[in-house]
């Protein structure tokens, strides 16, 4: 098992998870991993928070989406659930650049100065942007930069969040939602669907009074927004922040028993998770399952605007069922995650049961699937929505074909290892998977240096 760098363990992060299924977000497990039974959307909304990654939350109305986001990110961020709900975002079409990042300081402006009020979404290290698809497209392309590298600017002047993590929901397709853009929906690690938690769950819900006020602290939540109005450096706001996410954590902690990591530990069990290995087999399957996302036989590598021949020789691959080329996103989400999920299990290193587990919820919003196998899928009897269902087939497929050829694959990937360290052009790697032609393609770089 990898040190843990960080005074917050695995196990206080698994009790945050057990406090809020309990008490707040109620669901039915659908994941079980090292027989142990997790929610997916409750799990990866951890995760996410974690290591400040991004991740959408679909579904029907009404079904937890945002709720889920907000109290693990309470949690996680030490921030009282008020404080949460100040800095969400809402999708609607009438929605500005004023309202998502910032607007002038009128009375400065009028004095001939310009200055930048800045909002909550953009200053708080947690963003949760609810129905993002009923945002247009143009302003969706706003908050690009903004959550991909926490860099917000208005009129001259920019700040940068040291930490920040991303939530968005999104209902399904009716008459006001519209398109996610693919360059947003890229950058989103991990998608889930915040699922109904049955009838006896659903039931239990209006026994609960005051659900919400559970995560309320007043004092600290008036004592933050009196910090995040005042008129000072962006770094000064945050040391203030902090002064009082420490009191809601200790109110937390005397109230509940949940130890909440400040934010030098949120940067320690960060290092912790990415210090953690892959095990060979996990490794070897990442590249595996890569190569039939990218190769084509026929045009070099997939392009959303080729589609290949139905005759081609690896048509039974998943080169030949989707349309475009996955992006370089994709394997840094993946292993983020999977290390994610290996820290909290205390593994001494991914395996490839967490590479699985986590996956599909990499690869479901990244994939664009050609029409017919859709149409072949679409009817099929199944417990996930069609993009998570295919992409849970997709990985189930290409780890059987790993299992029957794991050995050559690793074989493979040995010789090319020490044909790069010693310069050796001579070295030939044959196989009949995507992967083996992948490879023999970065020898062919050796011969042309």
């Amino acid at each position: 098992m990898v040190e843990n760098r960080s005074g917050f363990t695995p196990a206080d992060a698994r009790a945050i998870y057990k406090f809020v299924s309990e008490y707040l977000y109620f669901s039915r497990p659908d994941l079980i991993i090292d027989d142990k039974l997790f929610n997916s959307t409750l799990l990866f909304a951890l995760l996410t928070a974690l290591v400040q990654g991004k991740a959408i939350i679909i579904g029907e109305p009404g079904l937890g989406k945002t709720t889920a986001a907000e109290f693990i990110s309470s949690l996680v961020y030490r921030l009282p659930i008020g404080t949460i709900w100040s800095g969400t975002l809402g999708g609607h079409p009438e929605q500005t650049e004023e309202k998502i990042v910032g607007r002038p300081d009128l009375a400065k402006l009028n004095a001939g100065r310009e200055e930048v009020v800045w909002t909550n979404f953009a200053q708080l290290p947690v963003k949760i942007v609810d129905e993002i698809n009923r945002l247009p497209e143009t302003k969706q392309s706003l908050i690009l930069d903004g959550i991909d590298r926490g860099h917000w600017e208005y009129l001259n002047e920019m700040i940068l969040n040291d930490e920040h993590c991303l939530f968005a929901t999104a209902n399904y397709q009716d008459r006001g939602t519209g398109t996610i853009i693919a360059p947003l929906l890229d950058r989103f690690d991990v998608m889930v669907e915040s699922k109904h938690p049955g009838p006896n769950l659903a039931f239990s819900i209006t026994e609960i009074n005051q659900k919400n006020e559970i995560l309320r602290h007043s004092g600290c939540e008036e004592n933050l927004q009196t910090i995040l109005r005042q008129r000072l450096p962006y770094h000064e706001k945050i040391a203030g922040l902090d002064q009082n996410c420490d009191e809601f954590a200790a109110y937390i902690k005397d109230k509940y028993g949940l130890r909440l990591p400040n934010r030098s530990e949120r940067q320690d069990l960060l290092e912790s998770i990415h210090s953690l290995r892959f095990d060979i087999d996990s490794d070897a399957y990442s590249r595996f399952l890569i190569a039939e996302l990218c190769f084509c036989n026929q045009y070099g590598q997939k392009r959303s605007n080729e589609l290949c021949d139905d005759s081609c020789h690896y048509a039974g691959y998943l080169c030949r069922e989707i349309k475009n080329c996955i992006s370089n996103r994709f394997p840094v989400s993946l292993k983020v995650y999977s290390q994610a999920l290996g820290w909290l299990l205390e593994k001494e290193a991914v395996d490839l049961e967490v590479l699985r587990a986590v996956a599909p919820y990499t690869l479901a919003h990244r994939i664009q699937w050609r029409d017919d196998v859709v149409a072949f899928h679409q009817n099929k009897c199944r417990m996930d929505p069609l993009p998570i269902y295919l992409a849970k087939e997709a990985v189930r497929k290409v780890y059987r074909r790993y299992v029957e050829q794991n050995e050559e694959v690793k074989r493979a990937l040995g010789m090319a290892c020490k044909a790069f360290e010693t310069n050796n052009s001579e070295t030939e790697i044959k196989g009949d998977h995507p992967l083996f032609h992948e490879i023999q393609k970065d020898l062919n770089g050796i011969r042309n240096r």
